[in-house]
């Protein structure tokens, strides 16, 4: 059983083929550089080609007579974080779970050192990325259900996580203060370009919507189902074979505890997230639930608490109005900002439809809507 260690950075891996990484404090070197030439010889493996670094991080695709490997570095990495992540990935792969574990080196060890770096060496794997309203409704539901495995098994391999936890919770002054900062470098109505017409005009739009929903922000104390959690469970961490299978769960770096129910919601809404004005498609996100529901069943109550928590975070949450309309790098990992307006406007009918599968009669509601239907997606 791995040792109890809290990973609390929420950082997302970045790139699709990296199983797992852990944050970098510097002393990176170029990188065009790539790993030590001999390096692979910890492993008992030669390289039949150049290293191909991969974009995204300091990882590489390596062939060898044995087949393809990725290869990641850690740069400054904490090695207790480290080892925990792969303590739990190896238990993961080896409950059966579609998580890919470190492989050892001749001595045993999954993280080597060299020239001052970590490296750890991980099966390539096969698949494909598909974004959620791809998925077939049966999909949506295989894939909540493969989320409440890795719930139910990370529950069983990790020590108990305590029950009630302080969660801070954003003030919507501190967002409106940052809107009107946003604004004032904005040219006023009647001058600047149209794109920059319409920043303003979003801008605008947040600024009433947080002084509308001033009033509805959740509590800070949390009491609910709480544990370890994958931390970044979203389509770029998904690879899926020709069946629609999910063949690996990436990003294992972003490994944290928090309540169960808060992974489920933010899970459904970023995998389920339109581009444009249909907001949340919501028989995906209850098709997803109810196969959560069925290897790790919550209740109502917690799942719209964590609805309500993650909708009130995005409002408050005015990085993505940077990344979209001032250009700013690395601030848009919640998906679009539009969804905010719309997810304001149906704040009741979200409430209710991720909480359906525990509210409504038990049952498949898509009993009737074939396995292969794609919906609207």
């Amino acid at each position: 059983m791995p040792t109890s260690r809290s990973a609390d950075e929420h950082s997302a891996d970045k790139h699709s083929t990296d199983p797992s990484a852990a944050g970098a404090k510097g002393g990176e070197r170029p990188e065009d550089e790539g790993p030590p030439p001999r390096l692979l010889k910890r492993w008992g493996l030669d390289a039949t080609q150049v290293p191909e670094a991969l974009a995204g991080g300091r990882c590489w695709r390596v062939r060898t007579s044995g087949g393809p490997f990725c290869l990641k570095e850690y740069a400054a990495h904490d090695r207790r974080r480290v080892l925990f992540q792969h303590e739990v990935t190896g238990a993961l792969d080896a409950a059966g779970l579609p998580v890919l574990a470190p492989l050892p080196a001749r001595t045993g060890r999954t993280l080597v050192t060299a020239s001052g770096h970590g490296y750890a060496l991980y099966p390539w794997v096969a698949g494909r990325e598909r974004g959620g309203l791809e998925l077939t409704f049966r999909q949506c539901e295989e894939l909540g259900e493969l989320l409440g495995r890795l719930h139910a098994e990370l529950e069983r391999i990790t020590p108990p996580v305590q029950q009630s936890l302080l969660v801070p919770t954003p003030r919507a002054a501190d967002a409106a203060a940052a809107v009107e900062s946003m604004l004032e470098s904005v040219p006023a109505d009647g001058g600047g370009t149209d794109f920059e017409a319409l920043t303003a005009r979003r801008l605008r739009e947040r600024r009433a919507l947080l002084a509308e929903f001033a009033g509805h922000q959740p509590p800070e104390i949390d009491v609910s189902t709480v544990g370890h959690l994958h931390g970044a469970f979203h389509a770029g961490h998904l690879r899926y074979a020709g069946a629609g299978n999910v063949t690996a769960v990436l990003g294992w770096d972003a490994l944290t505890t928090g309540p169960v129910a808060g992974e489920v919601v933010r899970a459904a809404a970023r995998l389920f997230a339109c581009e444009d004005e249909r907001g949340l498609d919501l028989d995906r996100v209850q098709a997803f639930v109810r196969g959560h529901r069925a290897a790790f069943p919550l209740d109502a109550g917690q799942i719209q608490s964590a609805v309500h928590r993650e909708w009130w975070e995005r409002l408050c949450d005015v990085a993505p109005l940077r990344h979209r309309y001032l250009g700013e790098e690395g601030t848009g990992e919640r998906g679009p900002a539009g969804l905010v307006s719309w997810w304001s406007a149906q704040l009741e009918r979200t409430l209710d439809a991720f909480a359906a599968p525990y509210t409504g009669p038990f049952g498949d509601p898509y009993a009737e809507v074939p396995d292969d239907s794609t919906a609207y997606g």
